[in-house]
């Protein structure tokens, strides 16, 4: 990374009219510490960071020479271009997420779209990492859910249930609420989106119940959980929002056939 950590506190500084004795003391160390920074001979400890931005009532992202807008949209692009190939090449997607990391490290962002392509010990160090450290709920949750997938699938019940159980019950969405709340066209996108993830939902949910009656052998139960996915997708077939009809009809057209055949 290009970083100038040192030229950025040492114009921070002469903006305060402050010596760098002064700087010094204000965050406990020697004035020769501040020195080599703004010569560029050594870095601050990445601890003291926050304090030295608070101290010039900035943000640390301008302590580092980050353009904060200029930032997101490019840690934004960065996650667009690996989800491209989530699905399709999932190594191609971790590598560009890799990249990514390399230029702005501990992104949370970044670090929570790498929960999508690596495996389970990766996902554990990942997830845990950012559960015990993000400030943002949203990927927090997420974190924790990928985190109760990662256990689930090494054999630990318990501990996946440990993590889901940190997930607070929600019977409401902020997109639910903002429909409710706001009129014409933001009413309209909260509600377009709330309703493709209810959908969604709605199917996985359904699947879960038909699989849990195939799985007792009342397939006749499991059959019509079956056919009312089906039915569900029938319904829902020209929302321009939703793009994956044909995999969903395909999978439960499937699933249909097999357990036909198991009865």
């Amino acid at each position: 990374m290009d970083l100038f950590v040192g030229e950025n506190i040492k114009a921070l500084r002469k903006k305060k009219n402050m010596t760098q004795e002064q700087l010094a003391e204000r965050i406990g160390v020697s004035f020769q510490a501040v020195s080599k920074w703004e010569n560029k001979i050594a870095m601050p400890d990445v601890t003291l960071v926050p304090l030295i931005a608070s101290l010039f009532g900035v943000s640390t992202d301008e302590i580092f020479g980050y353009n904060q807008k200029e930032m997101q949209e490019e840690i934004e692009k960065i996650c667009c271009n690996a989800y491209e190939f989530r699905e399709s090449d999932p190594e191609k997607s971790k590598e560009i997420l890799e990249e990514g990391l390399k230029k702005y490290p501990e992104n949370e962002i970044i670090l929570n779209n790498m929960l999508y392509v690596t495996d389970e010990d990766e996902t554990i160090r990942i997830a845990s990492k950012l559960v015990d450290r993000t400030e943002d709920g949203e990927i927090r949750y997420d974190a924790l859910r990928f985190l109760a997938y990662a256990y689930n699938k090494k054999g630990d019940t318990e501990s996946a249930v440990a993590a889901l159980e940190q997930i607070p019950e929600l019977y409401f969405t902020k997109l639910s609420e903002m429909a409710f709340i706001l009129k014409g066209k933001p009413m309209l996108e909260a509600a377009e989106k709330q309703k493709w993830i209810s959908f969604e939902t709605l199917l996985q949910m359904t699947w879960k119940t038909a699989e849990y009656y195939e799985e007792n052998g009342e397939f006749d139960k499991a059959i019509e959980e079956t056919e009312k996915a089906l039915a569900f997708i029938d319904v829902m077939k020209n929302e321009r929002i939703i793009v994956n009809f044909a995999n969903y009809k395909e999978f439960f057209l499937k699933r249909l056939e097999q357990m036909k055949s198991k009865k």
